[in-house]
Order: structure tokens, then sequence, then C-alpha cells
């Protein structure tokens, strides 16, 4: 996964020396590593580079979690970072820091741009670091190799060179943050040495053994099971072959701290009891200790608080109850195994989040404090319009799950400043990446329930981390496969990608349309025809119901070539407030993963004034506008969480490498009354439906569960 995908906002290049690029491409697909000459003696192949390999895991695993631990952080790591910015400075402080950072900038040739972010990293003492250590820089943003090296070279003259440790050890780092980018919450050893050889390091291993010495990455050893295990040529009657990987300290402690959480709520689960049959009242004992028990409350003192009252803990009986009226056997089951159990995995399509509704509506039923929680405000709308939390006669206890997390809505806190549930039902869970997951496991009470549903085969988070298809991998709770089919010919066509087929469907009322193009500009010019004129115009669903999709933002029919065929076709205009003007669609991600879309009302000196379709408004400050993308057109990592009545999906001719059966299973669903494909990509469709099932991520949040809790389900 690339920037390009997730919509990250992009960076602005200037400069020379550090001019910050692109953190990913414009065309789709994630290039390798810039290639660097290779350094004398480095040409390691075949069994010599394995042997290579192996010594360094045995090496990396001798210095251990310890020799990282008990090192304070390096220069420039998160913590240095995070610690720096907690410390207060005056505005003196701060002006007389910006100002030493872009001199030091300047004089490597880098922008002075960079300075507010090698202070915000680095504290006051930015410049002196970036001295001591040009290579720091690549921890900035959209920095590269290529720019740090000429930083450095700039600083240091002929002393850069390109085995100096500094470099080495930052490259480590900057390879790892570049996995995460990709997904990835971990790399195995010899990858991250491929890596550093391909970046002209002259003794990577070494490189990678003194990062971890200096706490830049934690080292790990797994074993490998399965299919991996046999891959690796491991024997039942040897020992079971293992990987060693390296880890961020943020992602290795965030994993470890979700599978702790997983294990808390399953650990400290204590299901309710049925209430014991009524005494009987001819039992001369209980009335006489039942007159006892008045007799000693009426001695209370007047005034005094009533202890706060137990959580309701519904027993079996009234949990089959609730089940027995679930609307269908899917249902049931997820009622079932919710009352058994305090985490719950439930999957299936669009039609199936039915069975989550189905399963709060019960819960709130039976008294306990349960909430639910969408991704997008668009998907908590529509999640809390199905039956029968439609019909409830109070909001129904639907939230994002940022503003669950924010407390912006919700059930509040408790005293102990976790979350004041009892139930709570995380729909798009495959969009949690492990940082987030574990946020929210923190913010959960012992022995609170937790279900986790969403659609396995619809992409991954946009963070790293594959959170939802490893604990369904790991088999350590229920998991509930939903049997409601999404009706329809979308849904035929979406179930059939999902099982790795793509064939043609039957749409008497044009519900799939797939056009052809011949290159790039045809498939603009077709995709925008359909958006401005053929959709509404022939199903009449208008066009700001309409999306348009595709897999990156550049290339000849990226979101930018979309964006600006769209916009010269339904709301010309010179862009005179930043490149927008009132009236456009503009897609506004603060983050990775999360975007919500908007309309531009006006602009002035005080930024662009934006409304919401939940009628919210918001004013971008000038600076910050950039961040912004014109949103008729969108990538479908921006378009995850939420459906249109009509989307169009635009498979360039360059995009064969980009695509993944998840992309275009995640594609197609996103449109509720009509799909239309603009095919451009020729055989590279069906080949990614039928053989590339998804694009691979190292996690070891499988693992960890495994040395925790026993694989039952």
């Amino acid at each position: 996964m690339t920037d390009a995908e997730n919509g990250a906002p992009e960076e602005a290049s200037a400069g020379s020396g550090v001019a910050p690029g692109q953190a990913s491409p414009d065309a789709p697909g994630t290039p390798d590593a810039p290639e660097a000459p290779e350094a004398p003696g480095q040409d390691v192949a075949g069994d010599d580079r394995a042997a290579a390999v192996a010594a360094l895991a045995e090496r990396v695993r001798s210095v251990g979690r310890s020799g990282a631990e008990g090192d304070a952080p390096a220069p420039g790591s998160a913590g240095t970072g995070e610690a720096a910015a907690d410390r207060p400075a005056t505005d003196e402080q701060r002006a007389q820091a910006l100002k030493d950072t872009a001199e030091v900038l300047a004089a490597g040739g880098a922008p002075a741009a960079l300075a507010a972010a090698a202070v915000a990293v680095f504290g006051d003492g930015a410049a002196q670091q970036l001295r001591d250590d040009p290579w720091l820089v690549l921890t900035l943003p959209a920095v590269r190799p290529e720019h740090a090296d000429g930083f450095a070279r700039g600083l240091l003259g002929p002393a850069a060179g390109p085995g100096d440790q500094r470099r080495a050890k930052a490259l480590v780092g900057w390879l790892l943050e570049q996995a995460a980018l990709r997904g990835h919450s971990a790399l195995e050893t010899g990858e991250l040495v491929s890596g550093l050889e391909r970046l002209g390091v002259p003794d990577a291993a070494a490189a990678v053994q003194a990062a971890v010495i200096d706490g830049r990455a934690m080292p790990f050893q797994e074993e490998l099971t399965g299919a991996e295990a046999h891959a690796a040529g491991g024997d039942e009657e040897d020992e079971p072959p293992t990987r060693t990987l390296l880890a961020l300290e943020r992602l290795a402690l965030a994993e470890e701290s979700l599978a702790d959480g997983l294990v808390r709520l399953m650990s400290t689960f204590v299901p309710g009891e049925d209430p014991e049959a009524p005494a009987d009242p001819a039992d001369p004992a209980e009335d006489g200790e039942t007159e006892a028990a008045e007799e000693d409350g009426d001695s209370e003192e007047d005034g005094a608080e009533a202890a706060e009252e137990p959580p309701a803990a519904p027993g079996p009986a009234a949990w089959e109850a609730a089940a027995a009226a679930a609307p269908s056997s899917s249902a049931t089951a997820l009622v079932r195994a919710t009352a058994e159990s305090a985490l719950v995995l439930h999957t299936g399509g669009e039609a199936a989040r039915a069975e989550p509704a189905a399963l709060l509506a019960a819960a709130t039923g039976l008294g306990l404090r349960a909430w639910a929680a969408t991704w997008t405000d668009h998907g908590r709308d529509a999640f809390a319009a199905l039956a029968p939390l439609a019909g409830a006669p109070a909001p129904a206890p639907v939230a994002t799950l940022a503003e669950l997390l924010a407390g912006a809505a919700g059930p509040g806190r408790a005293a102990d400043g976790t979350l004041a549930l009892d139930l709570l039902i995380v729909l798009d869970a495959p969009l949690l990446d492990v940082e987030l997951a574990a946020t929210l496991l923190e913010s959960l009470a012992d022995g609170t329930r937790l279900v986790l549903s969403g659609d396995p085969g619809q992409l991954w988070s946009a963070g790293p981390g594959r959170f939802f298809a490893d604990l369904l991998a790991a088999k350590a709770c229920p998991a509930v496969a939903s049997r409601t089919p999404d009706f329809g010919p979308i849904g035929e066509l979406v179930s059939g990608v999902g099982i790795g087929e793509l064939q043609p469907v039957e749409a008497p009322d044009k519900e799939v349309v797939i056009l052809t193009a011949k290159d790039a500009g045809e498939a603009v010019h077709r995709a925008v025809q359909l958006l401005t004129d053929s959709i509404p115009r022939a199903l009449g669903i208008p066009s700001e119901q309409v999306v348009l999709l595709t897999p990156g933002h550049g290339g000849g029919a990226g979101t930018r070539a979309l964006n600006a065929a769209a916009k010269a076709r339904l709301n010309p205009g010179p862009g005179r407030f930043g490149g927008f003007d009132p009236g456009d669609r503009v897609a506004d991600s603060p983050a990775p993963g999360h975007t919500r879309l908007a309309r531009v009302l006006d602009g002035d000196a005080a930024g662009l004034h934006l409304e919401y379709p939940d009628g919210s408004r918001r004013t971008v400050p000038p600076a910050e506008a950039g961040k912004l993308r014109h949103g008729w057109a969108l990538t479908v990592h921006q378009a995850v969480g939420r459906r249109w009545p009509g989307a169009v999906v635009v498979l360039p001719d360059d995009t064969g490498a980009a695509l993944t059966r998840q992309w275009v299973y995640t594609a197609f669903g996103r449109g509720e009354r009509h799909l239309s494909v603009v095919h451009a990509a020729g055989p590279a469709l069906p080949q990614a439906v039928a053989e590339r099932p998804a694009a691979p991520r190292t996690t070891r949040l499988r693992a960890i569960l495994a040395e925790n809790a026993a694989e039952s389900y």
C-alpha cells in the first residue's frame, strides 16, 4: 500500500539537497528503494548470502531486548522527539531554535521550510543534533536517502561516505518506517539487510546489529508454523524453523499491548447467571430473614445515598430468549456467541451489518450498556438506520470510533478512565491498524464484551498491521460467519471476486456496466462522461451521489487527472482560493485512512470555509489548505467505510502492479445501486482477481497471541 492509496497529504518538492519529495510516487504501486552502487565485497548470493543472513540473525538474537531497553533513546528516535516536544519553551527560545535550525539546513543545501518539522521532532537542540548527525534529517517528512546524503555532503564534505555508521543507523530506521507505510509492523532480518545493501551500505549486517544495540530497532524471534514452516524446510522431527524480525519500538509495543488487551478481556470475562427461583413465601426462615433485613434498612440514617447499582448481567436464559427473537439465523448465532464470550469476531458483507444491529438492539433490551462504533459518519448514519435500531424511541447508541475514543459521543468514561460499557460492537474492524486497536483495547474495562465485525475480503488498514485478519487466523475466540449474502448484480459480482472469480453478471436494469478504454486519456473521458451525464440521465442518480475511484493520485487516470476533468465540467473556475472555488467537492484527509468529504462554501484571509454532509462547518487555515484535494475522484483507500448510490471504478492501463483481489473487491463494493467499470487494464484485472489475493504484510500479532491464548476455535 502506498501513500497515494491511503490518502496521506502530498508534500511539495522544493529546493535542493534535501528537497522534500513524494513519500510515494504518483503512479500506482510501490517502487523499490532507490538503487545505490554496491560497495566492493558485497556481492553475496545463494548459499553465501543465506549463511550471512543466518549469522546476522544469530548476532541480533544475542543482543536481545535487554540491549535495546537499557540504553537511552537514540538521537532522532521517537522517544527523543516526544520528550523534546513536551518540554516547555518560550517564544524566544522557539524562534531562536527555528533560526538556528534553518541556518544548519541551509548550510547543507536543504530547504529552510524543514526547520519547523525538525524542531518539532528534536526540540530546541535540533540544530546541534543535525550538525552532529546530518542523517537524522531522514526522520523528517518526505526526506529520502538521496536527499539525506546530499545534506550530509553539504555539511561534512568528503567525510560523508556511504559507510558512515550514522548513515547506516538512520537507514535502518527509514527502511522500517517505509515498511510501516506499506502495512508491515515488522521486517525479516534478511529483507532489511537487502534494503541496506541496495542503498550502498558496505556492511549491512553490522548496521543492523548496531541499530539494535542503539535501540532504533527491536529484535524478535518467532517459530514458523504451518505453510510457512513447510516453505522454510521444516521437518516434524526437527526443531521448528524460526525467523528473526526487527520492528520499530512503537509498533512492537503496540502489538504487545494489543495482544495483552485481548487476553485481558477474555481472562476477566464473567458471564451472567440466571436469577434463582423466588423463595417459598410459607418458609418461616425466609420470612424472618426478610423482616430482619427490612428492620436493618429502616435503621439507616435518612438521606444516605443508595449504593450504585451493579451493571446488568443477564444470564443464559435471558440471552437465549434474545437469540431466539433475532431476525435471522446468523443474528441468532451472533447473539449466542456474545452471551458466552468476551471477544467475538463477525464476518460478512454489507447486508450482514443487520446482524450486529440486531445484537445491539438485543443487548440494549437486556439492560446492557451497549454501543456500536463505525469508521465513518456515513457508516454511522447508515448503521443507525438499520432495523431494529431505526425504530428505537431514542437515538441509536452508534458513534464513529473517533468520536467514541475522543469522548465527543458515546457512553462517557467510568471513574477509572475506561469507557462506561458492557458491550462494544466495532464495525469496519479490518480498518483498525495495530496502534489504533491497542488504544481501543486500553479504553475497555476488564470483562467488557467486544464484538469485532467486518468484511475480511476488503482492504486492510491504511496503517501498519492486519489486526482483524491476524485475529481470525489465530482462532483464539469464536467467529460467526454471516450467511446473509449481498443481493443484486453488484453483490453477485463482488461475491465472485471474493473467491477469485471475475464473471459477467446479469444486470437488466444496468446495475453493472463494464466499459473498455484503450488508454488513460480515454478512461478519464469516459469516467467523467458517466459522472456528469450518463448516470444522472439514464439512472436518475445525480452527480453529487456518484464517486470516481482509482488506484492512485498520479498517472494519466489518477485522482488528480480525474478531478481536474470533473471540475472543468461540473464547477469550472480559476481556483482563486488556493486552487479551490465555491461549490468544489473536496476530500479532507487529516490522517492516512481517514477521509471526510465536504463542499467549499467560500474562502477569505481566514481560510477555506467547508461544509460537511452532516451540516457541520469548518474553516481550514491557509497553511493547511494545501493538504486538501478535490473530491470528485478518490482512491479506494479514501473511500473505505462508506458507499455511494453510484460508483465509477477507473482502471488505467498502467495500474496492473497495484491491483489485488482485495482492492478490486473493495472498489466494486462501493456502489449501492450502480457500478460502472472503465477498464483499460487488459488482462491485469482478471489476473489480479485470480492470483493476487492481497499485498502481503509482515506482522507479529498472530505469533504473540499463539504464545498467550490457546487456538480453541
